[in-house]
C-alpha cells in the first residue's frame, strides 16, 4: 500500500514541520536525534563532510526513528537530485536558485516525463513509498529551492510562481552575505520571501539556530522550520557539561 509523504500530510492539516539539520556522518546519530521527535531530518550534502554514501544510511536512520528524511543536494545538477530521490529522500532542497528558470529546472529534475526530466528508477524510493507507480512516486517527492542571493530575492515572486514547486527555503547566512545586510534588512528580505510563498500557495521554510528562533519563525508563518543542527547540539552540549564539571575546580 502506498504511503503518503508525512510532511505533505502535516501541511494539509495546517501544521508546521520542525526539523534537524544533519552534518555529522553516521546512521545511529541520525536515528538517535531524529527520535527526539523532529518531523524531518535534512542530510546536508552541500556543506560539511557528507556524500551520497554517507547520506543513504542517514536517511534510513531518520525514517526508522519516525522523521521524514530530506536532503540538501550538492547543487542543482539533475543527476544529483534524481539520485537523492531514488535513494529514498522524501524531498530535496536545492541551493543557490536565483531565478524562475533555475527553479523550473529543479522541479523538472523531480518529475517524470512528460512533466519533467527525471529518469525512472526509484530503487529505494519505491520501498519507502510502498509503490513503484511513477505518478505516485512523483507526487510524494518534495522540491524546495533556496533563495539566498540578492538576485534570488529580486526574482522571488517569479521563483515562487514556478509550477510544481513545493516551497522556498531561506539560508539566512548566505542571503545576508549576498545582500551585505544588517539585521533589519535581512528581516525585511525574509518577510518578502515568506509573503511570496504565501501568495503562491507554497511552503515557506527557514534555517534557524535555536528552538527559540524556530518558535518565533513558526509564529511568523514559516512552515518548514529547521530548529538547529546536530553539530551545534554536540558542540554546545559538550561545552555546557564540561563547564559544569569544571565549575569551582582549581586550575592546574
Amino acid at each position: 500500500m502506498a504511503r503518503r509523504n508525512p510532511l505533505r500530510e502535516l501541511w494539509e492539516r495546517g501544521g508546521t514541520a520542525f526539523g534537524l539539520w544533519a552534518t555529522v556522518p553516521g546512521s545511529f546519530g541520525a536515528e538517535l536525534l531524529a527520535g527526539a521527535g523532529f518531523d524531518y531530518l535534512c542530510v546536508d550534502q552541500q556543506h560539511g563532510v557528507l556524500d551520497y554514501a554517507a547520506m543513504v544510511p542517514m536517511l534510513q536512520g531518520a525514517r526508522a526513528a519516525g522523521a521524514a528524511p530530506l536532503t540538501r543536494v550538492l547543487s542543482a545538477d539533475p543527476a544529483l537530485i534524481t539520485k537523492a530521490l531514488d535513494a529514498g529522500a522524501w524531498g530535496v532542497i536545492v541551493p543557490l536558485v536565483s531565478d524562475g528558470a533555475a527553479a523550473a529546472r529543479a522541479v523538472s529534475a523531480c518529475r517524470f516525463p512528460p512533466r519533467g526530466t527525471r529518469s525512472y528508477g526509484p530503487v529505494r524510493a519505491a520501498e519507502v513509498i510502498g509503490s513503484s507507480d511513477p505518478e505516485t512516486v512523483e507526487r510524494e517527492a518534495l522540491c524546495f529551492v533556496m533563495v539566498e542571493t540578492a538576485e534570488g530575492l529580486h526574482n522571488v515572486e517569479e521563483i515562487a510562481a514556478t509550477p510544481g514547486l513545493d516551497g522556498i527555503y531561506i539560508g539566512p547566512a548566505d542571503l545576508s552575505l549576498s545582500l551585505g545586510a544588517g539585521p533589519g534588512e535581512l528581516e525585511r528580505a525574509m518577510g518578502r520571501i515568506r509573503e511570496a510563498c504565501e501568495g503562491a500557495g507554497i511552503v515557506p521554510g527557514v534555517h534557524c539556530s535555536s528552538g527559540e528562533e524556530a518558535r518565533r519563525r513558526a509564529a511568523e508563518g514559516f512552515r518548514l522550520v529547521t530548529v538547529t543542527s546536530d553539530a551545534a547540539l554536540l558542540r554546545e552540549g559538550a561545552r555546557r557539561e564540561l563547564a559544569a564539571a569544571r565549575k569551582g575546580s582549581r586550575a592546574l
